[in-house]
């Protein structure tokens, strides 16, 4: 009985922990971004004061600056698709391009977006296997993009750039730049591959099989176990 409530307890663990932190970081952000939108927006039009006199509800409701943030962006996206907006981006972009320390944050940070947020990138798409650091280890990376201009030339074989994360951190890491042929694509999808990262291997995606050999190992499966129950049924017999 004791062996059996300890179990329950720690199945409930693993059940509540993960959900525990998950709501407790939506709710940190969820609040985090009210409190820095909600003061900016004038009292005449804040959210909450009109909720209050339309349905009677006082105080801050949670994510109203999360909504009021999408409603900016938004609007900030559509004036930007227009021929004012145009005028405007290159405008700024022209300005900020003469400061010194400024242009190259700005540059770098539009790059990264524009790479990751393109729909027709490949950007962590891939999940490979390479060894490092020497021959004979093995580590999981990210295929980022293929290797062109400068490097591409200098570099005599094929080579396709590689983002190598650590352990249990991800978001730091090592930029490789790696032969084609030495990169071994894997299966798994690239949030399998972050779940083994950050658990360091603790939790290991299962394989998929196709349909025919699922079968056959469930066929295997079930042989082995007839096989396994008749040596059981002769051993009692004899």
């Amino acid at each position: 009985m004791l062996a059996r409530l300890r179990n329950y307890f720690l199945t409930g663990i693993l059940i509540i922990t993960p959900l525990g932190v998950t709501l407790a970081i939506a709710w940190w952000v969820v609040k985090f971004i009210d409190d820095v939108v909600i003061p900016l927006i004038p009292e005449a039009y804040n959210p909450a004061r009109l909720l209050g006199e339309l349905i009677g509800i006082e105080g801050n409701v949670p994510g109203l600056g999360i909504l009021v943030l999408a409603a900016v962006v938004t609007l900030i996206g559509a004036l930007a698709a227009g021929l004012l907006g145009h005028w405007f981006i290159h405008l700024s972009e022209a300005l900020l391009h003469r400061m010194p320390v400024i242009r190259s944050v700005y540059s770098a940070i539009k790059q990264l977006l524009e790479t990751v947020l393109r729909n027709q990138s490949d950007t962590f798409k891939q999940a490979v296997l390479l060894q490092y650091p020497r021959p004979g280890l093995w580590a999981i990376a990210f295929v980022t993009a293929k290797v062109d201009g400068e490097l591409g030339r200098r570099l005599e074989a094929e080579h396709v750039s590689v983002f190598l994360p650590t352990t249990p951190n991800p978001t730091s890491g090592f930029l490789l730049f790696v032969p084609t042929s030495d990169v071994v694509e894997l299966d798994m999808s690239v949030e399998e591959a972050v779940k083994m990262v950050i658990s360091a291997g603790i939790v290991t995606p299962k394989e998929q099989l196709s349909g025919a050999e699922r079968l056959v190992a469930g066929n295997i499966t079930r042989a082995e176990r007839e096989k396994s129950l008749y040596g059981e049924q002769s051993q009692r017999r004899r």
